[in-house]
Formats: C-alpha cells, structure tokens, sequence
C-alpha cells in the first residue's frame, strides 16, 4: 500500500503593520514575513507596492478593500485553509484601523484559522502622545460621519471624560473643528498632520484656535485630531 498523504496544516494569517509616512518605521520582522508569506493581502496595492519596491519585496500582492471584501475573503480563507501562510495590511499604519481588516480577522477565527498580530506604527498612538494631552484613558472615532448621525455623534462626544481622538480630511477639517468648537466650545485639542513625513506638523491650541489655523493654513495631508474630554463637574454639597 502507498503511503498516505499528509494532511496540510492550516497557514496563518499575519496582521501586519506598516509605515504610516517614513518607510524606515517598519520593523526587521515585519520584512522577514513579507517575504516570507506566499501571498499579501493589501487594502491599496500600490501603496503596499512602494514599501515592498524598497525592500526588494517580491512577494505577490493581492486588494483587500471595503468593496471586495466579502468576495474576496472565501478565496484568502481557502488558500489558509490550504497551508498557505497569508499577511494582510492596510494603507498605512496598523491594520484595523478605519479599514476593513475586522470582517477577514472574524471569518478566519470562525474557520479556525490562526492569527497573529504584528505590531508597529498608528497614527492614532503617534498623535496621542505628541498631543500633550492625557492618554491614559482615551477612545478612537475614526473618521466622523459625513452627513447622517453626524450632529448626534458630536453630541455624544462632548459629555466623553476621556481623551478624543478622531481622523479627518484636509477637505473637511474645518467644518469638523468649527461643528465641534459651536458643541463643546474652547476646549484643548491637538491638530497632527503627516506624522513622520517630511511636513510632519502638529499644532495645538483650543478647538476654536484650530479652526482658525486650520482655515489659514489650507492643509493638507492625512489627519489625526486630538481632544481634551469633558470637564469633571464637581458633586454640590446639599
């Protein structure tokens, strides 16, 4: 009788985080399993393609978007599933930010598939800690909603204790800073522009200052805002 075929073991999926501006931010381990998966799984390719061209990466990449991620999960699930071992990134930064990494992360543990999570740069951690506001206790929004549930959103923001932070446009930053300075009014908050690029730039101040530097400014660039939480009120004695 002729040996019997090894069952593959199921490949891993690695959650890999990339540089949010300066390629040099990526870490010796991340590049080790770039090049060592059989296949990137990226939220833009062409982005993905500029750090792996300057690592001399050739590791074969794959779009792995809001649109396509429900089609494209049973494939990257079928070829883990088939002892292929699979990274996913996103844009920039951590994946799972602000990107769709949650729905593949959830199928794969559903089909039992392992995942491991490098991690590395995030906007969101970079700005809170050059923000000079507090960050022991803090909550992430991501990107407001542009129309609907907007104005309640903001609402809920303002009672918030803890620090804020929020992701936006160059297109939108100022209507953003002049809803929320009209709601929760002068309180502190920290603008972090192009972190780690070369016009990185963080202006801090109170949210209607913002408004006005931001107006002045016409600025560009990827955008994280910071914001002081809501005053304690104090308990009256009867």
């Amino acid at each position: 009788m002729g040996k019997a075929k090894e069952v593959e073991e199921t490949g891993t999926l690695y959650i890999i985080s990339t540089p949010i501006g300066n390629l040099k931010d990526v870490t010796h381990r991340s590049l080790e399993l770039l090049r060592d998966v059989d296949l990137i799984a990226a939220e833009d390719t062409r982005r993905t393609g500029i750090l792996l061209k300057h690592y001399d990466i050739k590791t074969p990449l794959s779009s792995f978007n809001t649109y396509n991620q429900v089609k494209k999960s049973d494939r990257l699930i079928a070829r883990l599933k088939g002892g292929h071992d699979l990274a996913l990134v996103s844009d920039a930064g951590t994946p799972g930010v602000s990107d769709p990494l949650y729905y593949l992360v959830k199928v794969a543990l559903d089909e039992r598939v392992p995942v491991v999570s490098l991690p590395g740069p995030s906007a969101v951690l970079g700005a809170l800690t050059v923000s000079g506001l507090p960050v022991n206790r803090f909550v992430f929004e991501g990107f407001l909603p542009r129309k609907k549930g907007r104005k309640k959103i903001i609402a809920e923001l303002a009672q918030e204790k803890r620090t804020i932070v929020l992701f936006e446009s160059p297109h939108r930053i100022v209507k953003t800073l002049n809803e929320l300075y009209q709601v929760m009014g002068e309180r502190k908050a920290a603008l972090a522009r192009e972190l780690t690029k070369i016009h990185e730039e963080v202006i801090r101040g109170t949210l209607g200052e913002l408004a006005i530097k931001a107006e002045e400014k016409k600025l560009k660039g990827e955008i994280t805002l910071v914001i002081s939480g809501a005053p304690k009120t104090r308990n009256r004695e009867n």
